[in-house]
């Protein structure tokens, strides 16, 4: 038995990094998965078709036509959607001097208008089926701010407020809506950053060492799950402590 028996989840940017872990976390989980990416790795659905039902669209999220057109399939494929996984995001880090307009509305675009489009195209199932999880994957820069990061920042900022009014308008029809704020990452961007920015955050981080994407995959895990049918409107880090 899973935690996942039975369920239906769909994560968005789910072809790399924590998308893909869980993913393979659901999976794992008993989960009937979709994912979306911009383009499809290959071998990766035979991989996971390994683990579980799985089904992958090469999709952009910015799109809220091609939002609603996935979903659609989704519920086509598999019958409903019972966790959506609002993961899809990228950077474009520099100082708010030099940071120029397409810059910032690329990260706005891809960081939350997706994770409007989606949350918006799963809405009318959920509340049909009086149930459902949210999951939006905020970042401690949205809670807290980072140098260099304000279009970053803004952009996982606006996923708290828009889980938090999701968790108010459909918490009656047993729609929840959650973020995670995950902090330093042992991921592509952590590899990119220098010897001594990352001494700097290894110094700073109470337990002296990167997250990994498997340990965000087990908090997803636990607010797609029903171990949290009465979590709701919540903003859970993991972060090592970090924004403590």
């Amino acid at each position: 038995m899973g935690l996942l028996d039975g369920k239906v989840a769909l994560v968005t940017g789910g072809s790399r990094g924590i998308g893909e872990a869980i993913v393979r976390r659901f999976l794992r989980e008993g989960a009937s998965v979709a994912f979306t990416c911009r383009h499809l790795p290959e071998g990766l659905l035979e991989d996971l078709g390994q683990l579980g039902p799985v089904r992958g669209f090469e999709s952009d999220a910015t799109s809220f036509n091609e939002a609603h057109e996935v979903v659609q399939a989704v519920i086509a494929e598999f019958g409903r959607v019972d966790v959506l996984v609002n993961n899809a995001g990228i950077t474009d880090d520099g100082l708010l001097l030099r940071m120029t307009e397409e810059s910032f509305d690329k990260i706005i675009a891809n960081n939350l208008k997706s994770a409007f489009n989606y949350s918006h195209a799963v809405t009318p199932g959920m509340m049909r089926q009086r149930s459902g999880s949210m999951i939006f994957m905020s970042s401690c820069a949205g809670v807290h701010g980072n140098a260099g990061q304000v279009n970053y920042g803004a952009s996982k900022a606006g996923l708290l407020g828009l889980a938090k009014s999701i968790c108010k308008e459909l918490g009656p029809r047993g729609v929840r809506a959650n973020c995670i704020s995950p902090g330093m990452i042992d991921s592509e961007m952590v590899d990119r950053l220098s010897d001594k920015v990352k001494e700097f955050w290894l110094a700073n981080i109470p337990m002296h060492r990167w997250g990994t994407k498997e340990e965000v995959a087990g908090v997803a895990l636990f607010l797609a799950s029903d171990l949290s049918t009465y979590v709701n409107g919540e903003v859970i880090s993991c972060c090592g402590g970090v924004s403590s």
